[in-house]
């Protein structure tokens, strides 16, 4: 009876384990607009498509997965220094930098092969991914605020990604949605480097433009956040190939972009912790709702 307690909290700590050290909640929201992406790019949905679907899926974890992994690796000695990583596999001691080398190196090898089955050019940019992230973008945390545009350009693939998984093309339309999710991560990670400043600061991470939490940060968030709204509306005027958006639709983002505005808007007002929280939490609501409203608009007009 004990043996099976043992055993089962084993496996459950293990679960959890690799659920954290390759951060699920982001993999699954990466996944999700991967998958929307897709479903923007497919002529019909068949046999064929679900096949593709799951894959993309599966593939596009292992990457998000092993990318998280190797950034935890490489950042293990900063990571006990900060109260929201301290408890992570690594820093913790539940996992060894080498068990999670493994890891991340299995996921990066399953990862490629998957997406490589889909097509050769989703491989390419799964892989461009994780080298940015891991070998540019994570490094550069400690040292500039330009880290975030760096990793601006990996953190924007997956809903540029699903469209090539499912055209093998790489066109207006994929780069449309490459520039939406491009803006899209400056408020995003500018609203959390501005709550967690002090954490982060512990840590050595630079990530607001300014280096402060001031009213020069909150301007440059609420202008990425006008460029956003205006890049998502961009499809209904035709300009961005098979990539459309019907006036109705193009009307319900913008009503979802002004309630992020007015977020944006608050934090330039208000500067504090509270607004920065908001903002964050209304702009992962923004890009899902966004990502579901194209979906919608293309199956149902």
């Amino acid at each position: 009876m004990n043996q099976n307690n043992n055993s089962s909290g084993n496996l459950s700590s293990i679960f959890t384990d690799f659920k954290e050290i390759t951060k699920a909640g982001l993999a699954i929201s990466v996944v999700f607009s991967s998958l929307c992406g897709y479903l923007l790019g497919i002529y019909e949905f068949n046999s064929q498509t679900l096949t593709t679907l799951v894959l993309l899926a599966i593939g596009g974890y292992c990457m998000v997965g092993a990318s998280n992994a190797y950034n935890q690796i490489i950042e293990k000695e900063l990571d006990v220094l900060m109260d929201r990583t301290k408890n992570r596999p690594i820093p913790s001691g539940r996992m060894t930098p080498k068990k999670a080398f493994v890891i991340a190196t299995a996921l990066t090898i399953a990862g490629l092969v998957i997406l490589y089955i889909i097509n050769p050019k989703s491989a390419m940019f799964g892989a461009i991914s994780i080298f940015l992230y891991t070998c540019i973008y994570t490094p550069l945390k400690t040292q500039t605020p330009l880290s975030v545009f760096v990793g601006a350009f990996p953190g924007a693939i997956p809903f540029m990604l699903g469209w090539v998984a499912a055209t093998n093309d790489f066109g207006i339309e994929a780069g449309t949605l490459f520039i939406i999710q491009f803006f899209w991560q400056f408020p995003h990670f500018w609203a959390i480097g501005w709550f967690l400043f002090e954490d982060y600061k512990k840590g050595g991470f630079f990530m607001l433009p300014t280096g402060e939490r001031n009213k020069g940060t909150a301007m440059q968030t609420l202008l990425y956040t006008v460029w956003l709204v205006v890049a998502s509306v961009l499809p209904s005027f035709g300009f961005t190939g098979r990539l459309y958006l019907t006036p109705l639709s193009a009307i319900i983002i913008l009503a979802i972009g002004c309630w992020m505005f007015y977020a944006a808007t608050n934090l330039y007002k208000k500067q504090d912790d509270k607004s920065a929280k908001t903002l964050m939490l209304v702009s992962v609501a923004y890009i899902s709702l966004i990502q579901v409203v194209y979906v919608l608009d293309k199956f149902l007009r």
